[in-house]
């Protein structure tokens, strides 16, 4: 391992360490404070940054704003024109999680969450689950991160390329299976513990390291 990449990144941490858990305790807060409709916007947000950017799934919800409970594909798929790069589909995603949330289970989603008791079965669920449409293990991670659930990897290329520069995988391509993803994930835990460093606040690190901003 790369002797200068591990002080660079360890010097980086203690640079950024206040802002990491200041927005890890911000996503606690989502779960613990937060209404349905917060964690449906939470997970909608998620749909929106698959095959796009963090950036671009922000805006994309700052333009539903206010509809997002209500409006149809038409509405939605106007509004994220121009916004997101799928807009129609994004907005199918949308509608279909929302009204089999509300068909299946009331739209309880908090309940939902806590019902599911376990971290490979909340994940596996919200990944998998024909009620959920648009996201896979990289993004249940991300929205289970993003309301406070921990230890949960977010493998997006920023985090591979990552992984991949500490010669811990031979290819920064995504994974393509649950089995890969789960494997990956295992070696940025040993990492974390290598550079004695909570994993959670090493993947915001390293996204950080890659984008320079510290965002959701």
């Amino acid at each position: 391992m790369n002797d200068d990449l591990v002080l660079r990144l360890k010097s980086s941490y203690v640079a950024k360490r206040k802002l990491i858990k200041y927005r890890l305790g911000e996503f606690r807060n989502i779960f613990a404070k937060g209404d349905d409709e917060k964690i449906f916007e939470e997970l909608a947000f998620c749909i929106f940054a698959a095959g796009a950017s963090a950036r671009m799934a922000v805006k994309s919800v700052e333009s539903v704003k206010g509809v997002l409970m209500r409006a149809d594909s038409q509405e939605l798929s106007r509004r994220l024109k121009g916004v997101h790069r799928f807009p129609n589909s994004r907005a199918n995603y949308i509608l279909h999680t929302r009204e089999w949330l509300r068909k299946d289970y009331d739209f309880r989603l908090k309940d939902l969450i806590l019902y599911l008791n376990g971290p490979v079965k909340r994940r596996d669920f919200f990944a998998n689950y024909r009620g959920i449409k648009g996201i896979g293990y990289k993004e249940a991670s991300h929205f289970l991160r993003n309301i406070g659930f921990r230890g949960y990897a977010i493998l997006d290329k920023h985090i591979l390329r990552s992984i991949h520069e500490f010669e811990l995988i031979d290819d920064p391509k995504p994974p393509t299976s649950r089995s890969s993803y789960m494997r990956i994930e295992r070696k940025l835990k040993k990492l974390a513990a290598l550079l004695e460093i909570d994993f959670d606040e090493l993947d915001l690190l390293l996204w950080s390291e890659k984008t320079g901003e510290i965002i959701k």
